[in-house]
């Protein structure tokens, strides 16, 4: 298949046509040009879009990530040329459906090509399924390692094993696995279906058997329960019937009531005629006994109120004295005590000083007498005596006035010290002034509560008329009492009227009971077992209806049984041919790997081939495993190393040659196209592949995009 030209309005691409020609097409274009959006294109117009695929976080679905920039319907056109014919296939969007509608039709006459469709479109032109072509043909930089794939796989696997890529073998396979899952895969095919079959009919059967028995219990219990229902009713149409005589009982009992409280009513009535209203009475019995309150409250104050205190006794020392003349005539006589005092110690110096001075002249008289003449000295010796016993009686006399002066002042402070005549004059004082005080106190508190006393009889007086405070009391309560008593009387009249009014309207005759009855339930206990009988017999009939329901749905226990055995013999046919199906297929499987072993070698040595051309016959070994992994050695390497440990344009090389020889064998009809698969390759081996590319371009067309220059320059 070679194409002419493609027209799309795809992605970026707005009714853009590239035009192709046979060989080589070196397409050299920027990055953002639209190179890998053509490539998607190819694909997509070949083997259509996937519209079932959704976007995620991280990757974008065909249909949304090449939905045209413009907001046009997604379509577009190829021209191409398939076995000497000259087609073009179209697809374009229709409705909400992108790349719904598909067309096949002879460029140059226009008449559809009938064995083309959508569908089957890439498979017919290229030969390969789409995962073939997208691994095989089909090359971009970052999908140069080739992956394994089933289909990719069973072409390999046809083409080296047989010479025939139509998959005969595999296909058998297939066959075989197919039936072999129809017959039983994991919960699935023929066989667990039959013996799903076999399990629901002999659970249908138990099932079925249970029901009957069930049903025959139900109705036993039905019966059972609809005679107690009916010994229920009977019970409850006696306890109706005893409850309608305690009713016309109670309708007499309420009438004589009514009559007792009308008497009631009429006496009160009688009592009360012409005595105030309720609300006026109630109001002077409050008023008497806020009144009655207040005189207690009073009389309780005066009871506690303290009395005038006696005035202080003077103490005997000052007996005929004020408080303040005590306390005058304590300081005086203290102070004449003192001066007393100081006097007397005066006194005693200067009678010592004059006894020193007496002595001393009568010492110098003796002297004197011994030396000169002794009548002198006699006479200065009685003037000495005379002299002394002056002085002692100068000295009596003072001290005599001392004394007398002295005990009439302690006279008066019979028993006290010097220092407290003072403190108990003071004493004397405080005592005559907090008396004062208090009387007063007790005076004003005394003449308030006489007042309040005074106004409050006066209110009793206005309020009792000249009675009783208490009789007064006692009558309004006596009022209140009766009028209170009035209007409980009227209530209880007014109930018994409505009472004996709600009796009669209820009272209804009810008939006997049909028979005897012999249960001794109370009326509750009864209605609550009619209710519970009556749901249980609902249950009953429900569950009878389900059951038999279920039973009917079951079907025949006969026919169910023919079935059963039908099914069971099925098995056994499936059983054998489950066996012989396993046979077959571990004989092809065996033969099937045999002839697997062949696949490497072939594919390995064109590979070789062209990764000896690319790399300048610097590797010269090469081999490819079952899971198309390869490993490579150089010239001067004794040992094979895997892909991984070379550079990363030596590994680009290394799988581009996988992918030409994989390319030669499985798609020789389809394009080859390469989306910048060259971009890592230094100019050297560039060229190398170059000149591979345009070997290959002699036979089928290829297609390289770029976003280089040297492609074209060599």
């Amino acid at each position: 298949m070679k194409i002419y030209s493609m027209t799309a309005t795809f992605g970026k691409l707005e009714h853009q046509t590239l035009t192709l020609k046979p060989g080589l097409n070196i397409i050299e274009a920027p990055n953002e040009w639209g190179k890998s959006t053509w490539c998607a294109f190819l694909v997509n117009m070949l083997y259509g879009l996937d519209t079932r695929a959704k976007s995620t976080k991280t990757s974008l679905a065909d249909k949304d990530r090449y939905a045209p920039w413009s907001g046009a319907p997604m379509s577009g056109r190829i021209d191409l040329n398939w076995n000497g014919r000259d087609i073009t296939i179209q697809r374009q969007t229709k409705g909400r459906l992108v790349f719904g509608e598909f067309s096949a039709y002879e460029t140059d006459t226009g008449l559809p090509v009938e064995e083309l469709n959508s569908t089957n479109c890439g498979q017919m032109l290229l030969g390969v399924e789409r995962s073939v072509f997208t691994r095989a043909g089909f090359l971009k930089l970052t999908d140069l390692p080739v992956t394994q794939d089933d289909a990719l796989r069973r072409r390999l696997n046809s083409l080296v094993t047989t010479g025939d890529e139509s998959g005969a073998g595999d296909k058998l396979a297939s066959t075989l696995r197919d039936l072999k899952n129809k017959c039983r895969y994991n919960k699935t095919g023929l066989l667990p279906q039959a013996e799903t079959e076999k399990m629901r009919l002999e659970n249908q059967l138990s099932e079925l058997i249970s029901l009957q028995q069930e049903i025959v219990r139900l109705k036993q219990q039905y019966s059972e329960k609809e005679v107690f229902l009916a010994d229920l009713q009977n019970h409850k149409a006696a306890l109706q019937h005893a409850a309608a005589e305690d009713d016309a009982q109670k309708v007499t009992d309420a009438e004589q009531a009514l009559a007792n409280a009308t008497a009631d009513y009429d006496a009160l009535s009688q009592v009360c005629d012409g005595l105030p209203e309720l609300e006026t009475a109630r109001k002077a019995l409050q008023e008497g006994k806020d009144l009655q309150q207040m005189q207690l409250q009073l009389q309780t104050e005066n009871q506690q109120m303290p009395s005038i205190p006696d005035s202080p006794a003077a103490p005997t020392c000052f007996r005929e004295l004020t408080p303040q003349e005590a306390v005058a005539r304590a300081r005086e006589d203290r102070e004449e005590y003192i001066a007393l005092q100081a006097s007397r110690v005066k006194m005693n110096r200067k009678l010592w000083i004059g006894y020193v001075l007496a002595a001393i002249v009568s010492l110098a008289l003796g002297l004197a007498g011994l030396l000169w003449q002794p009548v002198m000295y006699m006479v200065s010796g009685a003037v000495l005596i005379a002299a002394v016993i002056g002085l002692l009686i100068f000295t009596s006399h003072k001290n005599k006035i001392y004394v007398t002066r002295t005990s009439a002042i302690f006279e008066r402070y019979p028993g006290m010290g010097v220092d407290k005549w003072i403190a108990e004059a003071e004493k004397y004082l405080q005592d005559q002034e907090n008396y004062l005080k208090t009387a007063e106190s007790v005076k004003a508190l005394r003449k308030d509560l006489d007042e309040r006393i005074r106004v409050l009889e006066e209110r009793i007086a206005a309020y009792s008329n000249g009675e009783a405070l208490n009789v007064c009391v006692d009558r309004w309560s006596q009022i209140v009492a009766n009028r209170n008593a009035l209007a409980i009387a009227e209530k209880e009249l007014q109930q018994a009227q409505r009472h004996a009014a709600a009796l009669r309207s209820m009272l209804k005759p009810v008939a006997k009971p049909e028979r005897e009855d012999t249960l001794t339930y109370s009326d509750s206990q009864t209605d609550a077992l009619l209710a519970s009988i009556a749901f249980d017999l609902k249950q009953l009939h429900l569950k009878l209806g389900q059951y038999e329901g279920r039973a009917e749905s079951l079907g025949q226990e006969s026919v169910i049984r023919t079935q059963l055995k039908a099914v069971s013999r099925r098995i056994g046919q499936l059983e054998d041919t489950y066996t012989a199906l396993e046979l077959a297929l571990t004989a092809l499987n065996a033969a099937t790997t045999e002839l697997q072993r062949r696949f490497a070698p072939r594919i390995s040595k064109r590979a070789q081939e062209l990764f000896g051309q690319l790399t300048g016959q610097r590797y010269d070994r090469l081999a490819l495993s079952s899971d198309l992994s390869l490993n490579a050695g150089a010239q001067e390497e004794d040992t094979l190393r895997p892909a991984q440990v070379r550079s990363d344009g030596t590994v680009d090389q290394l799988y581009l040659a996988l992918r030409l020889a994989v390319a030669e064998e499985l798609t020789p009809d389809a394009p080859l196209v390469l989306d910048d698969a060259l971009v890592r390759f230094d100019d050297t081996r560039l060229a190398a592949a170059m000149d591979i590319l345009r070997t290959i371009g002699e036979t089928k067309q290829v297609i390289l995009f770029t976003c280089q220059s040297r492609e074209s320059r060599l």
